[in-house]
């Protein structure tokens, strides 16, 4: 048996006028999108985050640095394949992913599905092995007053 290893992923970023919302690869329909240096996916950067930690390669900041103009508005997706590619050279496969956007609205299930095929497809695994869950925080803190949105994601990884 290889040697497993966990990983765990947190981002969170303000709502920004004029700008699309991107959540796990997909525009979402909402009249605001998130402030950030690439296209602010905080889905997709949780799960980044979580891959990164699990092969003990640092985190998101020290691969993709937000002040480095190569990612300014960069897909995340994009992003979160170069991720893989940096794990798989670092002798891990991805085993799954399980993450929650934390968010008062927009509303994520009819996109949910959309959201585990991108990013499997990036990661170039089964759609099965990704889940993308979603929570509100009832009105509370700054998810709940409407100011921006949060996402967790964990990672598994098995050496090869």
């Amino acid at each position: 048996m290889s040697p497993a290893r966990v990983g765990i992923g947190v981002d969170a970023h303000p709502f920004a006028e004029g700008r699309p919302l991107v959540l796990g690869g997909v525009v979402v329909p909402h009249e605001q999108g998130l402030a950030g240096h690439s296209d602010a996916d905080v889905l997709v950067h949780a799960v980044i985050d979580a891959l990164l930690g699990a092969a003990g390669l640092g985190d998101i900041g020290s691969h993709f640095p937000a002040g480095d103009e190569r990612y300014r508005d960069a897909d995340s997706l994009g992003l979160l394949a170069e991720t893989a590619r940096l794990v798989a050279r670092a002798g891990f496969r991805v085993e799954n992913v399980d993450s929650v956007v934390v968010a008062e609205r927009p509303a994520i299930a009819p996109l949910r599905e959309r959201m585990r095929e991108r990013m499997a497809a990036a990661l170039g695994i089964e759609d099965g092995r990704v889940s993308v869950k979603a929570t509100t925080t009832d009105g509370m803190g700054f998810t709940g007053r409407g100011e921006g949105i949060a996402a967790t994601a964990v990672a598994l990884l098995f050496g090869d």
